[in-house]
């Protein structure tokens, strides 16, 4: 009988290399190893990402709850905090423990933190701290960053956690700022116009983001068409 051809191994998995520059990057490296090493043994990393992704829905069902009482903005703030212990810990669990499953944790996180994002902006434009259409062009925005760096990642071989000083930790404590900013401040006067605080710093997040995803994928671009210039 007739062989057919054979089957070619895969190629093996490199890891991207990571890219992480924010301002908290080296003392929180250094927390969440401490964190991992004293970790019960019956905590996995799925767990972990688990936890980040309930702790955004409730983060999500937090704000809508605002339309009721605003001190439910407390409840927020603690579901940020949930979220990062989950979402940061989760890979550094997996490599202090050499469990490391470098293709099912990049897509798994990933996705993940996608569908963590959609939950909390769709609980805050449902608040009424904010006009819906502004938490709807944020998550926009940042969709649009993630699939940027997804896609770099995979054509360059480098993972940027960060953009500057800047990355996930930094903008959850400046969501919880805002969060107790606006318990105390929820309209301000602008221009002699009164606002939402969540609209200006809303609109202000989506400029910002839009234009970092924009000036990445410019960057990107670049260094690819040198790299493969012909």
């Amino acid at each position: 009988m007739a062989k057919g051809p054979a089957r070619a191994e895969p190629a093996a998995y490199r890891e991207a290399r990571r890219e992480h520059t924010s301002l908290t990057a080296a003392a929180e490296k250094k927390l969440l190893v401490w964190m991992a090493e004293r970790l019960p043994p019956w905590i996995n990393a799925d767990h972990l990402t688990a936890l980040g992704l309930v702790a955004f829905a409730l983060g999500g069902l937090g704000y809508w709850m605002c339309r009721r009482d605003a001190l439910f903005l407390h409840a927020v703030n603690a579901c940020l905090v949930l979220n990062w212990l989950g979402d940061s810990l989760d890979g550094t669990v997996a490599r202090v423990r050499n469990k490391l499953r470098p293709r099912y944790g990049f897509y798994v996180d990933h996705m993940v933190d996608a569908l963590a994002a959609l939950f909390l902006l769709l609980g805050l434009a449902y608040s009424t701290l904010i006009t819906p259409a502004v938490a709807i062009a944020l998550l926009v925005a940042y969709f649009f960053l993630t699939i940027n760096m997804g896609y770099a990642t995979h054509a360059l071989g480098v993972f940027k956690i960060s953009f500057g000083a800047v990355g996930g930790t930094e903008m959850r404590i400046l969501l919880a700022l805002v969060n107790l900013a606006v318990l105390r401040w929820p309209r301000i006067t602008l221009a002699g116009r009164e606002l939402l605080l969540f609209d200006v710093v809303g609109l202000a997040a989506t400029v910002a983001v839009a234009f970092t995803a924009l000036r990445s994928t410019a960057q990107v671009a670049k260094r690819l068409y040198d790299l493969e210039r012909i």
